[in-house]
């Protein structure tokens, strides 16, 4: 072979290698998959919750053979404090410099928010796998590339009310609600729920994240006649609530949101914070599906500290995000592309899906992008550190 001729071939290879590297065309290029949620401060453990269920469901797709032609999936996590504004900077750094597939939310809905708009203009597939926010999914884009596996705010509210008449026989509701876009979805969905019966809140409290004595508050409700609390917040100030209330000596029955189950709720509200009944979309305690008993045995065999249903939480982080990762890789592989567009109408091709919280039924559609409904819910409460459902105390 002459000289030429060598430096000629030689010169087609680097070229072909340039154009591979340029193109990300490889089979081996990883499809990243980006968290953005609290994964410090009081939330942290539903950030630890939502990681876990992601990564579990990442596991087996990867040990299955990973997507479009054996690609495999990463993980890709940002840390946004409850913040809406580091949200959005941690958004826009794994879209746009990472390059990821889809982008998950976590915990908070102002910092799902936040974010939402900018996923809808890059064109780029948001999932929520824990906010409740209704607006996150109808937010009026078309196309719209949010969607959601976790609990709708209107939804939830019409529960709330529903097991508080069934539960404590009660119809004198007082509302006390975190003063941020969530507080202000579940008022106007508690409301619309309540007139739906025929009823009115008595009354209406709101108090800020930062809040430690909510006396002031529960004071005017009490005076109000309120005989059922209903609760939007966070750890935080619904543990301050529990303790308001015991400074107050009104011993009340009190109706959650999930917000209590996203962290050290028992740790900071004490004994009393048994009190509180909230929702949830899953339980790892009694009988469980054949999905339910490989996740906990995956759980085990990859957390040290997971050792049963017990250290499984909040179970509603896990078995969310779980669920949302299988049904987004469904999505990419009808997709048959990491495109935003296309994956986007991936999910709407997904015909069924026999997942962790239920079976799956053409989940999303044009007009519906949360994946669970009314049915799908679990009442508990912290028994001794650990989320029950409620009648499972003993």
């Amino acid at each position: 072979m002459t000289q030429l001729s060598r430096r000629t071939l030689l010169s087609v290879a680097v070229a072909l290698v340039g154009i591979g590297a340029s193109s990300g065309a490889f089979a081996a290029d990883p499809i990243k998959i980006g968290l953005v949620t609290a994964l410090s401060g009081q939330s942290a453990l539903a950030g630890e919750a939502l990681t876990r269920g992601m990564q579990v469901a990442i596991d087996e797709i990867n040990a299955k053979g990973g997507l479009l032609g054996g690609r495999k999936l990463t993980l890709v996590r940002r840390d946004d404090e409850g913040n809406p504004a580091k949200g959005v900077v941690a958004a826009r750094e794994l879209i746009f410099k990472e390059k990821v597939a889809v982008i998950f939310g976590g915990l908070d809905t102002p910092v799902s928010m936040a974010i939402v708009p900018l996923a809808n203009q890059s064109k780029v597939p948001f999932m929520g796998p824990w906010a409740a926010g209704t607006a996150i999914t109808q937010n009026g884009a078309n196309p719209n590339y949010a969607f959601r596996v976790s609990a709708v705010d209107e939804t939830v509210d019409k529960g709330m009310v529903d097991y508080a008449q069934k539960t404590f026989k009660t119809s004198k509701f007082g509302l006390v609600m975190i003063n941020n876009p969530w507080g202000e979805s579940n008022e106007k969905g508690l409301i619309a729920a309540l007139a739906a019966k025929g009823m009115k809140p008595v009354g209406s409290e709101k108090f800020e994240g930062s809040d430690v004595d909510l006396v002031p508050q529960l004071t005017r409700l009490k005076a109000a006649g309120a005989d059922t609390l209903f609760l939007v917040g966070n750890v935080g100030p619904s543990a301050q609530m529990v303790k308001s209330l015991d400074r107050m000596g009104w011993k009340v029955p009190v109706v959650s949101h999930w917000g209590p189950a996203g962290g050290r709720f028992t740790e900071l509200a004490g004994p009393n914070g048994k009190i509180v009944h909230f929702v949830q979309t899953y339980s790892f305690f009694g009988k469980q599906s054949p999905t339910g008993e490989k996740v906990i045995s995956a759980l085990k065999a990859k957390y040290s500290d997971i050792k049963g249903p017990n250290d499984i939480s909040p179970a509603v982080g896990v078995a969310n995000a779980y669920d949302a990762m299988q049904l987004t890789a469904l999505a990419i592989a009808q997709a048959n592309s990491t495109d935003g567009d296309a994956i986007r109408q991936g999910y709407y091709k997904i015909a069924s899906y026999d997942g962790l919280i239920k079976s799956y039924k053409q989940p999303f559609s044009a007009t519906q992008h949360d994946a669970l409904t009314e049915n799908d819910y679990v009442w508990a409460q912290f028994i001794d550190n650990r989320i029950l459902p409620v009648g499972m105390a003993n």
